[in-house]
């Protein structure tokens, strides 16, 4: 398989669905094709869909059965080996974390968007080892992002 191939077989998407907040991801389909790969896999198809606290709300309901605010939903929908999914973030929710913890929203976006696709390679967050674990690899796929290719 040629590079150009190899482009065409991923496919990384975007959709903003929040009237106030708009970022600028550029350069973020690389990062995320990076961090894939520095986990041994290559990215299929990933959307990221970056909407309100309501819209999670709702799916959080409907396909969890929480009824809470999340920051984050994964959606694996990968088949055979591939890694593909949906992955759902809270701007509203990236925005007030952000402020909390005294960092830039756009860092904490890339923090949430590394969350879920950790959890699209296989990572959990269920126990206090593997938030620890989970936080080792958001730091990580921090770092990935300021390194330039």
């Amino acid at each position: 398989m040629n590079v150009y191939e190899s482009i065409l077989d991923r496919m990384i998407e975007f959709f903003v669905e929040h009237d106030d907040i708009k970022p600028d991801l550029k350069g973020y389909e690389d990062w995320i094709c990076r961090l894939g790969e520095s986990h041994g896999q290559n990215i299929s198809n990933i959307t990221y869909i970056l909407s309100t606290d309501s819209h999670l709300l709702d799916l959080n309901r409907q396909y969890l059965e929480h009824d809470f605010f999340t920051d984050v939903l994964t959606f694996d929908l990968g088949t055979g080996g591939e890694l593909a999914g949906d992955i759902y973030i809270s701007l509203d929710r990236v925005m007030e974390n952000a402020a909390e913890q005294d960092l830039s929203w756009e860092e904490e976006l890339r923090r949430v968007m590394a969350h879920g696709l950790l959890h699209l390679l296989g990572e959990d967050d269920s126990t206090k080892q593997e938030i620890l674990r989970m936080r080792e690899l958001e730091n990580e796929a921090l770092e990935l992002f300021h390194v330039k290719q």
